[in-house]
């Protein structure tokens, strides 16, 4: 029962995988960027202003350039010197190019998420990336 129940476990895992796999063609993929946001609340322990933070973020789905995006809180993983869950909200989103992220910047939608709910952050942290 623990190996059936195990096996299903890591199936499924993978199928959640599956949007972005194939959201890239593999033939574009050295081009391929990631855009990984951190933001802190000012008011860390207001949840109205965290659901106004993840609606304001999960609105920038809409933007044509995002091949895939994922919106998140932190989990409750164990703690470890190496982990930090101080922040409040995440975002992590591909793009094909370089390209598609500035289009990303300067498109009417995130420049409304940032007018709209940059008085909800404190601090936010950007890493891009793209492969080595």
């Amino acid at each position: 029962m623990k190996s059936s129940r195990r096996k299903f476990l890591a199936s499924a895992s993978l199928l959640s995988l599956a949007p972005a796999i194939n959201a890239i063609p593999m033939d574009q993929e050295k081009n391929v960027l990631v855009h990984h946001v951190f933001f802190w609340l000012k008011n860390p322990n207001s949840k109205e202003d965290l659901a106004k933070l993840v609606a304001g973020v999960k609105s920038l789905a809409k933007i044509e350039t995002i091949q895939y995006i994922h919106v998140g809180v932190p989990a409750s993983t164990e703690k470890r010197d190496v982990v930090d869950n101080s922040y409040a909200v995440s975002e992590l989103m591909f793009f094909k190019d370089l390209a598609g992220q500035k289009t990303y910047q300067d498109h009417p939608i995130h420049q409304k998420f940032i007018a709209e709910c940059s008085h909800l952050w404190e601090k936010v942290v950007v890493y891009d990336t793209i492969n080595a």
